[in-house]
């Protein structure tokens, strides 16, 4: 297992733990995050958002990862989240692939992609499957959960 192999499998151990301490330990200062559901996210929104995740989940959320590979400056996985959506309390099962760039032995950049569409038919059923593939759609869950982080991290 190279370093970085090392450094993905704490990430997502301590994430499959609810350990957002340890997650944000694995990110480098100056990190950049991009997934469907926030957009871009940089330095401390990034561990907020894990924090944010995991303090709604009340530890019900099942993480699963495989497939982890990494080089020195680059590595993949990927993973699965399931879990109840807060906002519907529908059960959501996300297959999600992860990208990551590496700098100075830690996390600069991490971008995970996922089908939205098939993302949102779980998360909200008939609006979900006639609207999740839309823009419009999209960028509403991206308000949305922007929204809440913002709350969160005001909270704070």
């Amino acid at each position: 297992m190279t370093p970085n192999e090392a450094l993905i499998t704490k990430f997502y151990t301590a994430f499959s733990n609810s350990d957002f301490k340890t997650m944000a330990e694995c990110y480098h200062p100056k990190v950049h995050f991009i997934d469907p559901a926030f957009g871009l996210l940089k330095e401390g929104q990034v561990s907020k958002m894990w924090e944010m995740l995991l303090s709604r989940s009340k530890g019900n959320i099942k993480i699963e990862f495989f497939d982890v590979k990494a080089d020195e400056f680059t590595g993949s996985a990927k993973w699965v989240a399931t879990y109840n959506f807060s906002k519907t309390n529908r059960t959501v099962v996300n297959r999600i692939s992860a990208e990551f760039t590496f700098q100075d032995g830690l996390i600069i950049k991490h971008t995970d992609s996922f089908d939205v569409w098939k993302w949102s038919k779980q998360a909200f059923g008939t609006t979900g499957y006639l609207l999740g593939w839309t823009g419009f759609f999209h960028k509403k869950i991206q308000q949305q959960a922007l929204l809440s982080l913002k709350k969160f991290q005001e909270s704070k």
